[in-house]
């Protein structure tokens, strides 16, 4: 059966969903071309056209992974409510005890991006979009006295710190944080941030 042609967004589009699919089953370090080649049934040439290198197709695809998460983020956080509920549901999604998915994927590329600096790029970008879009939210809570934030950039980068390290505790080494502790203690973090008790963050 003759494959539908497709556009050059397409057919890209298509190499960097086959791509994560290939890393997630054997991970960043061994995912090779040809893997991502014949889980589409296509040549290694025509991933070499698109992208050609591995590292280049390995960057791009956790570049797109990102996006939906990144949409999503953005989306919580840009509901028309008070600054502290939009900043309560995207700490509990992006939480590794929330819906955010994919934290094994990016614990992997954290540790490959030390030696690759093309994914190590698209790793630090992706990190300052998620830091900055809780700062601004931060810092609009604070303009509207919602709560006291002195360094919203600085409490950003000590909140997301937390959950990455969370997740890489949850995701390699299961049972070593009961999931409802570490809730707990993302809900701690967030009240100390902001200068609340835990109990604002629930009240209407």
């Amino acid at each position: 059966m003759a494959r539908v042609r497709l556009s050059v967004a397409e057919r890209r589009e298509e190499l960097l969903r086959a791509a994560i699919g290939q890393i997630e089953v054997r991970g960043v370090a061994a995912v090779r071309i040809a893997d991502v080649a014949a889980a589409l049934g296509v040549s290694n040439a025509l991933v070499l056209y698109h992208f050609s290198t591995k590292e280049k197709l390995v960057a791009a695809a956790f570049a797109y992974a990102a996006q939906d998460d990144l949409a999503h983020l953005r989306k919580l956080l840009g509901r028309r409510t008070s600054a502290l509920r939009r900043l309560r549901a995207a700490v509990r999604w992006y939480a590794p005890t929330g819906q955010a998915k994919g934290w094994r994927l990016w614990i992997e590329g954290w540790a490959v991006a030390l030696r690759e600096p093309a994914l190590r790029e698209v790793t630090r970008d992706l990190d300052r979009q998620w830091k900055a879009a809780i700062a601004d939210v931060l810092a609009e809570g604070v303009a509207a006295s919602e709560f006291a934030c002195a360094d919203p950039a600085g409490a950003a980068l000590r909140l997301t710190a937390l959950l990455d390290g969370l997740a890489v505790q949850l995701t390699s080494y299961p049972g070593a944080v009961p999931r409802a502790r570490a809730q707990e203690w993302v809900d701690d973090a967030l009240a100390r941030e902001l200068g609340l008790e835990r109990s604002a963050l629930t009240e209407r």
